[in-house]
């Protein structure tokens, strides 16, 4: 009788401590995510330079590079319903919408000697239905 309740309780801790391991690892991963999507976030509605776009490109860059992000046949990362984020500028002065991978080929030191004090509002964000992550951003030139 000594031994099953031993067992009994030995079993009830153990399973106790499997759900708080579970809880802490979600709340882990949650906050994990919000510190991401806040990195992207803080652009929403505001007005930055094209310096400034290069920043959030290279960010986006590096986390496809670090989740090993595939590229298809043209160098643009492919989406993987995870952990790739995309950016895109929707240029007024040419009228085209230009992918990050683009710029980054074409070179980011061109980008900013040419559009380096031209102002960029973030006019999109999208979410990976499956994390919660960020996706894609968008960002809009204002002025010439």
């Amino acid at each position: 009788m000594k031994k099953s309740f031993i067992v009994l309780i030995t079993l009830f801790i153990v399973v106790i401590i499997m759900v708080m391991v579970i809880i802490n690892s979600k709340q882990n991963a949650t906050k994990e995510i919000k510190q991401f999507n806040d990195s992207f976030e803080q652009y929403i509605g505001k007005q930055i330079y094209g310096t400034e776009v290069t920043t959030v490109i290279g960010k986006a860059i590096k986390n496809n590079e670090n989740y090993n992000i595939q590229k298809d046949e043209n160098g643009l990362y492919i989406n993987d319903d995870n952990y790739c984020i995309k950016v895109e500028l929707n240029m007024i002065t040419v009228e085209k919408t230009y992918q990050m991978e683009q710029l980054y080929k074409a070179g980011l030191t061109e980008f900013v000697k040419n559009f380096n004090v031209i102002t960029f509002e973030c006019t999109n964000i999208e979410y990976h239905s499956k994390t919660g992550r960020i996706s894609k951003i968008v960002f809009t030139q204002l002025e010439e």
